[in-house]
């Protein structure tokens, strides 16, 4: 019965909505859930990228690789929320999982009080080697901590005692669980957990559209929405991002 709804709702989406959902290779196009006049306007209404951002956007886009790869990118709209919300947190200690080029740690680092830190967790050096160049650049540099292995792995070696103030996941989303599970005991009371890609381009709202990948979001999702230890909301922002509060 769940199918045969989802099919009467993409049934009645314009085919262009449709395309949108299947998705496409740039971070900018992301969003394909918001018609793309909203979005467009709500870009041109956004704090625009430095340089800085701008040569790593650029950097991102010329990588050697699947075609797909720039989309793993953070949009710029998402990279400016993470700095304002890094900043009203005001975290000492912040830490992300899955880092790639590096743009949004460089806009983490930027809304870091002085004297805070980001520990950054991730597999790829050369595509970090991308990130840490540009760090050097925006003068962030010394706030970053890269540590390169498994982030299961890196995040098992921490100790378990509320730590970090701020958490940033754009990771496998097969571990989306794992990873919240671990971070939890390392978070801070009021402390704020920022998951990415929680709506895979609008796919996970779509039965009918759902593969491995979906499925495993929508688990997620629903393993958040249960947590009686957070208190969180789900916005349209990117590829969709949860964003979650650690209660007392």
């Amino acid at each position: 019965m769940a199918d045969e709804n989802a099919r009467g709702v993409l049934g009645e989406l314009p085919r262009r909505a449709i395309r949108r959902l299947r998705g496409n290779d740039s971070p900018e196009a992301k969003t394909h859930f918001v018609w793309k006049r909203v979005v467009r306007y709500a870009r041109g209404h956004t704090t625009r990228r430095d340089p800085v951002l701008a040569d790593l956007a650029a950097a991102t886009r010329e990588l050697d690789g699947p075609k797909w790869l720039p989309m793993m990118e953070v949009p710029h709209e998402q990279g400016v929320l993470l700095t304002i919300l890094v900043a009203a947190a005001a975290p000492a200690q912040a830490i992300e999982i899955g880092t790639f080029t590096g743009y949004s740690a460089l806009c983490i680092a930027r809304g870091l009080p002085p004297g805070g830190r980001l520990l950054c967790l991730d597999v790829e050096d050369s595509y970090t080697a991308v990130a840490q160049r540009h760090w050097k650049a925006a003068g962030v540099d010394d706030r970053i901590e890269l540590r390169i292995g498994r982030a299961v792995d890196s995040l098992a070696e921490l100790p378990e005692q509320p730590t970090f103030g701020l958490a940033f996941v754009d990771a496998d989303k097969e571990s989306y669980i794992t990873y919240w599970e671990q971070l939890l005991p390392r978070m801070l009371p009021g402390g704020l957990i920022l998951m990415d890609n929680v709506l895979w381009h609008g796919r996970v709202a779509y039965p009918f559209l759902l593969g491995k990948k979906e499925r495993k979001l929508r688990r997620f999702n629903d393993h958040v929405a249960a947590d009686p230890r957070v208190e969180h909301v789900m916005l349209t922002v990117g590829d969709g991002m949860t964003v979650a509060r650690v209660l007392s």
